[in-house]
């Protein structure tokens, strides 16, 4: 970093990109994305600003969870859904899906995760995540980012997955059919993600009646201090990336006719998810 740079850019800045190596901040800084005059995507993605988030995604993704990748090379280049399985009712599987395509895949990708719209109504939060790279989760965006080749995860099950009992730990829900036509529309392929680890990491109840009282999809509680999942278990995750897999027909077919396409990536994720379950050794280690 020249000495220029270094006096104009924050304190709290400085501090968090001496915890990275020079080689992996180019690579940072070297990241696609369309950027106006003042860094900023049309999504309101800074690269600059993300650096706090990446850092935050480091800790829970090397020390926290001691995350394993597998199938990293699944990934192709250019414009991609990840389409994985959901649980631990708070996103830590999307953080880590994201920290890996970060430190995992080189060169480095920014994966965009589709926020529910109530997100951006949360004091600071919405407006940081979008910084960091979130996007409220509408087709329109959802096409722009892929007409632009960017990565974009998706967990079909939505708060089903997350929200699920832990007797059901593993169990994929029923599948939303919205990320297949959207790859069907921008010819995107789609890489099949499994998350081992996450299903332990807060076993919780779904308190439904204070969910509909707050507005919010699900309200989990844990039957052990401190009761609300805001730090999880520290359980060790494993992230399998698949075969790309890609389709090609009408979007605009009735959900019956693209049925079929969608039930083989469900059954294919569910698959890697058993094959991730059956080599792992422990939920901690």
């Amino acid at each position: 970093m020249s000495r220029d740079r270094a006096k104009s850019i924050p304190g709290w800045r400085r501090f968090l990109e001496s915890r990275f190596d020079q080689k992996f901040l180019q690579k940072i800084q070297s990241l696609p994305t369309r950027q106006n005059e003042y860094g900023y995507d049309p999504f309101g993605f800074h690269r600059d600003d993300a650096i706090a988030g990446i850092y935050l995604a480091h800790l829970m993704y090397r020390y926290y969870f001691r995350a394993e990748v597998f199938g990293m090379e699944n990934v192709p280049e250019g414009r991609a859904l990840l389409v994985s399985n959901h649980s631990g009712q708070l996103p830590f599987d999307g953080l880590v899906i994201g920290a890996s395509m970060l430190f995992a895949k080189d060169p480095p990708r920014v994966v965009r995760s589709m926020i529910d719209h109530f997100v951006p109504t949360l004091p600071f939060v919405g407006a940081t995540l979008m910084r960091w790279g979130q996007i409220i989760g509408t087709p329109e965006n959802c096409r722009h980012l892929l007409n632009d080749d960017e990565v974009i995860v998706v967990f079909p099950e939505g708060t089903r997955g997350v929200s699920k009992p832990f007797s059901k730990r593993y169990q994929l829900q029923e599948f939303g059919m919205g990320f297949m036509r959207l790859a069907l529309e921008t010819d995107t392929p789609i890489v099949p993600v499994a998350v081992i680890g996450a299903e332990e990491q807060a076993p919780c109840f779904n308190v439904k009646p204070l969910a509909r009282l707050m507005g919010v999809p699900a309200f989990p509680l844990m039957p052990f201090p401190p009761f609300f999942p805001a730090l999880p278990l520290p359980t060790k995750y494993r992230v399998h990336f698949g075969e790309p897999m890609r389709f090609s027909g009408d979007p605009d077919q009735d959900d019956e006719e693209l049925r079929p396409a969608m039930t083989q990536v469900r059954n294919t994720i569910q698959s890697l998810i058993h094959l991730g379950l059956k080599a792992r050794n422990h939920v901690f280690w």
